[in-house]
């Protein structure tokens, strides 16, 4: 639960860091869920092509990277924004399950929009690897560096209203070096215009990036990110990897900005019935989704275009 304080400087600020929200009784088993579908990867894509030995997650994912092996969309918790195909990978585990529903976070999200929440379905794990080992056309926010946008604006235009916040949760510790959050110093009051440069950031002139604040964080800990405040991540300068999730949750009846992806409701203090408690589930949903994308024209989740004059 969050003190007076700690959500008036929400409030205010757009941000708030808090240390130690999650323990090992969620992160064990979240690294273990990954630890082995890393190792099933590793050995399918070994079978395929000269890998070198490799012991730890972060070994294998590094190798698997440079020798042009995809492990993001495998591992990620959502569906991509791009053409979805019947057979598109993605991981929908009992541990990331109790990650999204776990209780320490459920208890400050309820403080921050009230009892009754959904899981929003934008959401994604993020692991990136050292910046200098990233191919040259690397362009992925959720491997290479982040760059500037609000979450209100990468949404779609349904949720521009929503009471919805994202909950981003380190992994491993987040440092300057490799690549913590940075966020803009002030809360926006509007939505900025972005535009669909290598990703879907905001127009240049826009943010004052020199101003950037980082927020460093340990393993366990979490960031809360108002969905208008302007924020990007610094590149991974380190020899090692940096691990995190990013959650998001909205009020439960209210568009989540991505309407054809599966949400649920995680808490309800009006009908605690309707939360959903079973990871099993979830991943049927999602599966459902995808069976069903696959079969229909694409959905574009990106409103912003590269006509408007302030993308010139």
């Amino acid at each position: 639960m969050l003190s007076r304080d700690q959500c008036d400087h929400f409030r205010r600020h757009g941000y708030l860091v808090i240390e130690d929200a999650l323990d090992e009784r969620v992160l064990e088993p979240l690294r273990s869920e990954y630890h082995g579908l890393m190792d099933r990867l590793y050995a399918t894509w070994a079978a395929e092509a000269t890998l070198p030995d490799a012991e730890s997650f972060e070994e294998k994912l590094i190798a698997a990277y440079q020798a042009g092996f995809d492990w993001f969309q495998p591992m990620d918790i959502s569906l991509p924004g791009d053409r979805i195909e019947a057979d598109t990978p993605m991981h929908l585990g009992a541990a990331v399950f109790d990650l999204v529903t776990a209780p320490e976070i459920l208890d400050i999200v309820e403080d921050i929009i009230g009892p009754e929440i959904t899981s929003n379905p934008i959401q994604h794990v993020r692991i990136k690897p050292p910046s200098g080992m990233l191919a040259a056309d690397e362009v992925r926010a959720h491997v290479g560096g982040t760059d500037w946008h609000q979450d209100r604006a990468v949404a779609l235009q349904s949720a521009d209203l929503t009471d919805m916040m994202t909950v981003w949760v380190a992994i491993t510790d987040a440092t300057i070096e490799n690549g913590c959050l940075q966020v803009a110093p002030r809360l926006a009051d509007k939505i900025l215009p972005h535009c669909p440069y290598r990703q879907t950031a905001i127009a240049r002139g826009f943010v004052d990036e020199s101003a950037g604040v980082p927020l460093p964080v340990r393993a366990g800990g979490i960031v809360l990110i108002d969905p208008m405040l302007p924020h990007a991540s610094l590149e991974n300068r380190s020899d090692g990897i940096r691990w995190s999730f990013d959650l998001r949750y909205s009020r439960t009846g209210q568009p989540t900005g991505r309407d054809h992806f599966p949400d649920f409701i995680a808490r309800s203090a009006e009908s605690p019935g309707t939360e959903l408690r079973d990871w099993q589930v979830w991943k049927i949903m999602w599966e459902t989704a995808r069976e069903n994308l696959a079969a229909t024209p694409h959905i574009d989740i990106h409103r912003w275009s590269s006509s408007s004059p302030v993308c010139a």
